[in-house]
């Protein structure tokens, strides 16, 4: 029996599901299927109670899940200093991270870590806020990027660069002609922005609570780059990350205005599982994340 088989049956323990721990390891739903059942025959008892209701382990299967887990680790313990000491880094890193962070954050990071680290294969899921956490949680990508980050008792947070919210409006629109702008002179405003259920618009909503600040939403949208794109034909302006506007400004189809004494920006955070072993990989792509320039 190999110790790939027994990840697969420790990622299938962790995530409850035949689909995601095969593509944590890169085989089909059948393959991991199978790979279960040798284990069961290797070993004569039943370790999964295939219910359509709920996945459950068997007593026995808790059990091979508890030694599995230590083996695995030890493994990758000794695959890590084993590259520590022949000074490589290499493997596979699977990130996922909310759009805005992914599509215009992220990459002169990813351009930063290769360069360094060529051995390595990033593969980049963009998903959103929720998902993020729920891939990170059932081991199917190693880091979360996520803004406004929430504890959690099982994932560790590494605080990143936070980045300034800018006040976003079509060239021809009354305030465009500002160098800066308060808070006070949305109040009544036409706005689109991120859905009520999103980290972005939940703190953004209770900052405008604290300061009595009512502004008329039109419109809100999942997707960054349509959010953008609402604002670009008038639809209403918006309070987005500074970084993500940068190229429409550029273009001249978005004005960007900074709140006076920059006092809106966005925290951003690396999310990891606290149990999950950190790989070389790992570690050093969160030490680039956190280099600010």
């Amino acid at each position: 029996m190999q110790i790939e088989s027994l990840k697969v049956f420790c990622d299938l323990a962790e995530t409850e599901s035949f689909t995601k721990a095969g593509f944590i390891n890169n085989v089909s739903q059948s393959a991991t299927s199978q790979m279960i059942t040798a284990i069961e025959k290797r070993f004569n008892t039943h370790l999964v109670e295939r219910s359509k209701k709920k996945f459950r382990l068997t007593r026995e299967g808790q059990m091979l899940y508890e030694y599995s887990k230590q083996i695995v680790n030890t493994y990758d313990s000794l695959h890590s200093n084993l590259q520590q000491i022949k000074d490589v880094v290499s493997g596979t890193l699977r990130v996922a991270t909310v759009y805005s962070i992914g599509l215009h954050s992220l990459p002169p990071f990813v351009k930063r870590f290769l360069k360094d680290y060529p051995a390595v294969n990033i593969h980049v899921e963009y998903r959103h806020a929720e998902q993020v956490y729920e891939d990170v949680l059932s081991n199917i990508v190693d880091i979360g990027l996520v803004a406004y980050p929430n504890n959690h008792a099982n994932l560790a947070i590494v605080p990143l660069k936070s980045e300034p919210l800018v006040l976003v409006c079509p060239p021809a629109h009354p305030l465009s002609g500002k160098s800066d702008i308060t808070l006070d002179q949305l109040k009544g405003a036409d706005m689109v922005g991120f859905g009520t259920d999103t980290p972005t618009r939940k703190a953004l909503d209770k900052v405008f609570r604290h300061q009595k600040v009512a502004v008329n939403y039109k419109a809100s949208y999942d997707n960054i780059e349509t959010l953008k794109r609402a604002v670009e034909i008038g639809t209403g302006i918006a309070v987005l990350s500074a970084c993500t506007v940068e190229k429409e400004v550029s273009a001249g189809l978005l004005c960007a205005i900074p709140f006076q004494g920059g006092t809106l920006s966005r925290p951003q955070g690396a999310i990891y599982k606290t149990t999950k072993f950190m790989t070389p990989a790992v570690k050093h792509f969160i030490s680039v994340l956190q280099e600010t320039e």
